[in-house]
């Protein structure tokens, strides 16, 4: 019988954990297994008592599943969190067209382990990522008490504290090899520090400053609503208003789904949309706002209305560009999202240098994009590829510095209100946004472009952006008026998501010392699956696996791709960008390629057949998408 709401429950050995609502729970005497709705995806919880996280795994697959018996590619140390004395997480070899996610994360605590097992198919973990992070990220061991800073004080971002702040960023700039970073602070609602570290470029020695501009990639979507708050301040908008009575021709795939849209749904990750980013990144060169938009109709949501979080760039876009169709009807929305953008939002804020304009921004004082090549060395990046967030760009196309989203973040802290006492929107729309609508994990909810984290005991909103080689944070505490902005150049700034918002909690609230040891272990796992990654690619790939591929393909959704060998190297050409590639054979026979190229890293494309021609099969979240040979 599937759970009717949350649950909180033990594991024989005491360890406490919280069960998601809508699945269906079986319990033995050490062990609980959990199956989503769909029952091809499970999560299960079993206490052993061994003397070695090996043996208490391979105990817990026994009892899960006997028939198991994948091949292991790594085991690594996690942090030591929510009481645990150990923590290490067990990755299994599986293949492309099995299109499984199966791991193990073992717990220790004394001689007891709890070992949570993740089982699943690839479509319903991307689609219950919540409720899998629910029950991973509440599992506490016996007699924890989570740490908390309800009722305590902020102490003031004086000199010392951020000169500790400083310090963290340069030593993850270190650890990471992140080469720049523009920084901001604020304090009681001022700016207590502004600036950069590293250089621009790698290679040439233009520094960061407060000024240089970034791509902050989906942090642009709390400025987007914030464009919907003041349409609703002047009424030219409800939050309750049917989408296709601003936007008659708004469709998804689903006629009943479209009747329910209203305004605030569309930024709100909470209609069941499923995440379809392929669709933007390959085949970006003829799209326009309005088919982006248009192509809204061709997409099903893949659970029910207003029940999990499902992540949508193409909804989010449209939430912008149906705000700028309401305010001019005659003009292209791409340019009207942009003129009411700068003219409602930037120029009152003063944002001066936040743009959407590509050349504008690179221009001038701009950090180019960086990540890892195939032997984990950062590089430079093409920035061909980020010019896909173009045609989407109320989700992710703002270019801004750290001076300038400072300005935004006073105006939450302050409720609406600008420095000189005027009022840019009102607090009753301001704070429409930040009401959690749909779980992210435990403690975290989403709101409208915003996340609200809840977990210490105290607000905390922010959102991260993730762009090809730019990563960017910001974080408000509203009830302390303290807030961050961190832009960063690079793919392993990612891993300054979190770790610098507890680095400042740490600094905030005098908590308990873990950010720099976290940031060791994240560093650690990331060398060692760099590493393991690396010995089954072959680079460059086989002349006679090369010789396999059709030489140019297409795909009805993501576009062309021609297949171009020069001197030694294979490149997948996508018209509009283009990657180098490896090789991998994998554990079922089949023959996969891996994009290589710095800020373009990682996707796959498995070969294959379709309709008797040669195809080269990728997937992305729930999708599956097939380049076809011509």
């Amino acid at each position: 019988m599937p759970l009717s709401t949350d649950t909180s429950l033990k594991t024989l050995l005491g360890a406490s954990f919280t069960a998601p609502s809508g699945w269906s729970p079986v319990s033995t005497n050490n062990m609980w297994v959990f199956t989503a709705p769909e029952a091809d995806a499970c999560l299960a919880l079993v206490d052993t008592q061994d003397a070695f996280a090996a043996d208490a795994v391979a105990r817990a697959w026994r009892e899960h599943r006997p028939d198991a018996n994948r091949p292991l590619r790594l085991a690594m140390p996690l942090t030591q969190r929510n009481g645990w004395d150990e923590r290490y997480i067990y990755q299994y070899e599986t293949s492309p067209n099995e299109a499984v996610v199966c791991h193990a994360v073992a717990h220790r605590l004394g001689n007891d382990w709890t070992i949570a097992i993740t089982d699943a198919s690839r479509t319903t973990f991307d689609k219950r990522s919540a409720a899998f992070q629910l029950i991973l990220e509440s599992l506490r061991a016996r007699g924890y008490q989570r740490e908390t800073f309800t009722g305590r004080k902020a102490r003031e971002l004086d000199n010392e504290r951020i000169g500790l702040l400083k310090d963290f960023v340069r030593f993850a700039m270190q650890l990471f090899h992140i080469p720049g970073v523009g920084l901001s602070l604020i304090d009681s609602g001022d700016v207590v520090f502004e600036g950069g570290f590293g250089v621009r470029t790698l290679g040439a020695p233009e520094a960061v400053d407060a000024h240089t501009l970034f791509l902050c990639a989906s942090n642009t979507k709390a400025l987007t609503t914030l464009l919907l708050a003041r349409l609703v301040d002047e009424n030219n908008l409800r939050w309750e208003q049917p989408v296709t009575e601003v936007y008659p021709q708004f469709r998804l795939g689903d006629a009943e789904t479209t009747r329910q849209v209203l305004i605030r749904h569309l930024v709100s990750a909470s209609i069941g949309l499923p995440r379809q980013d392929l669709e933007f990144i390959f085949n970006f060169g003829a799209a326009t706002p309005t088919s982006c938009l248009g192509s809204l109709a061709a997409m099903k949501p893949t659970s029910s209305f207003g029940e999990i979080y499902q992540y949508s760039n193409f909804l989010a876009a449209a939430g912008g560009y149906v705000a700028a169709f309401a305010l001019d009807r005659e003009k292209e929305i791409g340019a009207a999202y942009d003129g009411a953008m700068r003219t409602m939002l930037f120029e009152p804020l003063g944002m001066a240098e936040t743009t959407f304009d590509f050349p504008r921004a690179m221009r001038g004082n701009f950090a180019s994009p960086h990540g890892d090549d195939v032997d984990g060395n950062i590089c430079r990046g093409s920035m061909d590829i980020n010019y896909s967030i173009v045609p989407l760009r109320p989700a992710g196309g703002m270019w801004t510095s750290a001076h300038d989203l400072s300005k935004y973040l006073q105006m939450e802290l302050s409720l609406g209100v600008l420095p000189d006492g005027g009022t840019l929107i009102s607090a009753e729309n301001v704070l429409e946004r930040r009401k959690g609508r749909v779980q992210v994990s435990e403690g975290t909810r989403y709101g409208m472009g915003l996340m609200i984290n809840t977990q210490y005991g105290i607000p905390i909103v922010h959102h991260g952006g993730s762009m090809f080689g730019y990563k960017s944070d910001m974080i408000f505490l509203p009830d302390h008026g303290v807030g961050a902005v961190v832009l960063t150049n690079s793919d392993s700034g990612s891993y300054l998501y979190g770790l610098f918002l507890r680095r400042l909690l740490e600094v905030l609230f005098n908590g308990n010392s873990e950010a720099t040891k976290q940031a060791q272990v994240v560093a650690a796992q990331h060398a060692a699956f760099t590493a393991k990654r690396r010995e089954r690619f072959r680079v460059p790939p086989d002349a006679a696996e090369v010789r396999e591929l059709a030489p140019h393909y297409t795909s009805a959704t993501l576009g062309s791709l021609r297949i171009r060998t020069d001197a030694n190297t294979t490149i997948f050409d996508f018209s509009d960008w283009r990657s180098a590639v490896a090789s991998r054979k994998n554990d079922d026979g089949t023959l996969s390629f891996f994009l290589i190229d710095p800020a373009t890293f990682g996707t796959e494309f498995v070969v294959g057949e379709r309709n008797g021609k040669r195809a080269l099969l990728v997937r992305g979240g729930q999708h599956e998408y097939s380049f076809i040979e011509l």
